[in-house]
């Protein structure tokens, strides 16, 4: 008896070992997430004949995606806070036919035409932030008015006609550029790889700071053999899109664009999970209410998400027009739709108070590749939206099934537990924020 027992103990503790190497209970929603993305990405590289994986087609999924991957980055902050943000395609296109102009016409440097871009999604921000924050209108409706102001804005300013940019303007390369190359006689790109190389090394020592804060604050630590395997299986990955990105033809390699999404990545991760004005994000709407009660400031709070997310706009129609090279009265159409699809299917709440930065670029690139795999095999687009809408139906129903059973909302259960996931951005929030509204898990 006494030698059995210690056998009884084992095996749940090893299944509760392997669990953490998936991310388990405490992040099973990033997970499944992640996990559909690479099941997507092997079922279309298997029916279009290795195409998905194919360096210029994986060069084009990045530059081409780019703008809805940075709105999806604003748009979570602005969902997790209880709102939503109908007007982004429109401040995008109205940003961008400005920028054109002051290059075009007015002759500005590019550096300047950025600025000025990024100061009037300010101003718009500000505009359609007070409205929501210190009028007290819902933000559906303020935004809902902005995508119809801002949309006829763009085409009174424009003439309703296209403004190209000249012809090799610098601007083009944000957009469209990719990291340069010392061309050392590698047939593989030098830049993408030291990229790639800092990114694995980035992995590993994120890691071994969790353990080293983990052992000193006498706080549970996961099994070594756990951690080795998960960091040798984000090695494998990092290391195999490096060599796709940097194996391109000659003069391509990690897109810009991609690179300046990584840092906002990072950047509104931090924002979000270390800083005071993130933890009041997700507290506002995760209960706004005991949120005041404990002091948070509503308005500043509601004014800040609503303003922020004009800017990411302005910034994402600068990246479209760069890469067009040219601004259309067409821009932005739409664009809030695969912003608010990404998000949801990334993670968020519908009510608020639970989504990630890591989470929503995720569901982001779900919906990149779908775009792309079917765009491969000759799908008619519109078969390519009855997709999508059923791919968000889904991935929002499971939750509600989920919750409407009685059982722990899957979301739910990843952003209050997800504390060894492995991914940036995944650290949970202080246990002085208030609760989310919905079950607890």
């Amino acid at each position: 008896m006494t030698d059995e027992a210690p056998m009884r103990r084992t095996a749940p503790s090893r299944l509760a070992e392997l669990r953490h190497l998936f991310g388990g209970q405490r992040s099973g929603r990033q997970f499944g997430i992640l996990g559909a993305l690479v099941a997507i990405v092997i079922f279309f590289q298997i029916v279009t004949g290795g195409k998905t994986l194919d360096p210029i087609n994986l060069l084009n999924l990045v530059n081409g995606n780019a703008y809805v991957l940075i709105l999806a980055i604003g748009m979570v902050m602005v969902i997790i806070a209880g709102h939503i943000d109908l007007s982004v395609g429109s401040v995008a296109a109205f940003v961008g036919v400005i920028v054109a102009i002051s290059i075009d016409n007015w002759h500005w440097p590019w550096l300047f035409g950025l600025l000025l871009g990024l100061g009037v999604g300010a101003v718009v921000g500000a505009w359609q932030g007070f409205w929501v924050a210190y009028v007290g209108v819902p933000a559906f409706i303020v935004t809902l008015a902005g995508m119809l102001i801002f949309r006829g804005a763009n085409q009174f300013v424009g003439n309703s006609t296209s403004v190209s940019l000249p012809a090799g303007d610098t601007f083009s390369f944000i957009g469209s550029g990719y990291l340069p190359d010392p061309a050392w006689g590698v047939q593989l790109n030098l830049s993408t790889v030291v990229l790639g190389l800092a990114a694995i090394a980035a992995v590993i020592i994120r890691t071994l700071r969790r353990r080293r804060r983990a052992r000193g604050g006498g706080a549970e630590e996961l099994p070594l053999w756990v951690d080795v395997l998960r960091v040798a299986l984000l090695v494998a990955v990092i290391g195999a899109g490096t060599y796709l990105f940097a194996e391109g033809p000659i003069g391509t390699s990690f897109p810009i664009s991609g690179v300046i999404l990584v840092a906002l990545v990072l950047g509104y991760s931090f924002l979000s999970n270390r800083t005071v004005i993130g933890r009041h994000i997700y507290a506002v709407g995760g209960n706004w209410r005991a949120a005041e009660l404990s002091g948070v400031n509503i308005r500043r709070t509601n004014f800040f998400v609503m303003m922020n997310m004009s800017i990411i706009a302005a910034f994402a129609g600068e990246m479209w027009v760069a890469r067009a090279a040219a601004s259309g009265p067409g821009d932005g159409i739409g664009w809030e739709l695969d912003a608010i699809a990404a998000v949801f299917i990334g993670g968020a709440a519908v009510s608020g108070g639970i989504g990630t930065i890591v989470g929503s670029v995720i569901g982001g690139l779900v919906i990149a590749v779908l775009n792309n795999g079917l765009a491969l095999l000759g799908v008619s687009s519109d078969r390519v939206q009855i997709i999508k809408g059923l791919v968000l139906l889904v991935a929002v129903g499971i939750d509600v099934y989920s919750q409407r059973r009685g059982r722990p909302s899957l979301i739910g259960r990843f952003q209050r537990r997800s504390t060894a996931a492995g991914l940036p951005g995944d650290e949970p929030l202080p246990s002085s924020a208030p609760v989310p509204n919905g079950p607890t898990p």
